[in-house]
């Protein structure tokens, strides 16, 4: 069944509350996140900015549950994640939680299609092909659909990596530069296509990026800086 567009509500679907993360000991120790707090509603595209090392991915990586916080509390869809049994987590990760990689990370043995429904097959559930074919056209990759990711250009990788995230229509997409390894033309691609997926399924998608040019294509702007956050608002059109 495809999927129609749907409304926007005010409800947050990621919560992260008074969120720290330390690493070492004594005078070894790092403070990588500083009670940082914010939420991102159904459908926002929000995108975080800040210098290597200002804890940008440390919070992505605590936002999806692929690292605990020393304290504080991350709730997606109402639900406190840090709470679970490791088991649990495991599961509702790979249910709620897409990732997009600045490497791609396909499988080189499946092809296109493969590769975006493995996250359901992972999870012992069949496409809804009707959804994937709807994937396909909307990532302008129907006709490279067979192809292995060897086949692709760089560009059309991330469009495959950015479908596999999207398959199990999950609560939350993270992005990590995902146009790190994309020239300006596939980059600018990439970006108005998240924009695209945000406004048309309501995902709701949280983005870092070096980039400060791609800010102007999200909802909200989030900036880093040792590890503290500030919220800068709407981004400027």
């Amino acid at each position: 069944m495809i999927i129609p567009e749907r409304q926007v509500t005010n409800m947050n679907i990621l919560e992260v509350q008074n969120v720290c993360k330390t690493y070492g000991k004594g005078e070894a120790q790092v403070q990588a996140l500083k009670s940082v707090s914010f939420s991102a509603g159904k459908g926002e595209f929000i995108a975080i900015v800040g210098e290597s090392g200002s804890g940008k991915s440390t919070l992505l990586n605590v936002a999806g549950a692929l690292d605990n916080p020393t304290s504080g509390r991350v709730l997606i869809d109402g639900k406190d994640i840090f709470s679970m049994p490791e088991k649990k987590l495991t599961v509702f990760r790979r249910r709620n939680i897409g990732f997009i990689f600045q490497s791609f990370h396909l499988i080189p043995e499946l092809n296109v299609e493969q590769n975006i429904t493995f996250p359901l097959l992972l999870d012992y559930r069949k496409p809804d092909q009707e959804y994937v074919e709807e994937l396909l056209g909307v990532l302008g990759l129907k006709e490279r659909r067979k192809h292995l990711p060897g086949q692709l250009s760089g560009g059309q990788q991330q469009r495959a990596a950015i479908g596999r995230a999207l398959a199990a229509r999950p609560a939350i997409v993270l992005a990590d530069e995902p146009t790190g390894n994309l020239d300006s033309r596939n980059s600018h691609e990439v970006i108005a296509l998240l924009k695209s997926m945000a406004a048309k399924y309501r995902q709701t998608i949280l983005m870092i990026t070096h980039n400060e040019n791609h800010a102007n294509a999200v909802d909200r702007v989030l900036r880093m800086r040792d590890g503290e956050l500030k919220d800068l608002g709407v981004a400027e059109r």
